[in-house]
């Protein structure tokens, strides 16, 4: 959906938000690995819900304050910050939840 932004014209929440909320968690779901069967390798022990949801905060909060400084030529909005968590934050919770499960199994 998130790429999708690209090619359809959905008006400015599409155009300014919806990659924002999609990206990051789509990206948190295939650094997780919870797109397919559990795994057990360095990378799955490495990116826990924790690391991973911190790793990814940091990086997009990064981002966009790096555009409020003006360090690349961009545009800031503040609701940025409000989009990158809003769907990565719900998801980081219900894995943590499953994640526990898994750690008492």
């Amino acid at each position: 959906m998130g790429l999708a932004t690209i090619w359809i014209d959905g008006g400015p929440f599409w155009k300014g938000y919806v990659l924002d909320m999609t990206g990051p968690a789509w990206n948190y779901i295939l650094f997780r690995g919870r797109f397919t069967s559990k795994a057990d390798n360095f990378w799955t022990r490495f990116f826990t819900p924790w690391h991973t949801v911190v790793i990814f905060v940091a990086v997009c909060f990064g981002i966009e304050s790096m555009q409020h400084f003006g360090l690349y030529e961009a545009t800031f909005d503040p609701l940025d910050f409000l989009a990158y968590i809003s769907i990565l934050v719900p998801l980081f919770i219900l894995d943590q939840l499953t994640y526990e499960e898994q750690d008492a199994v």
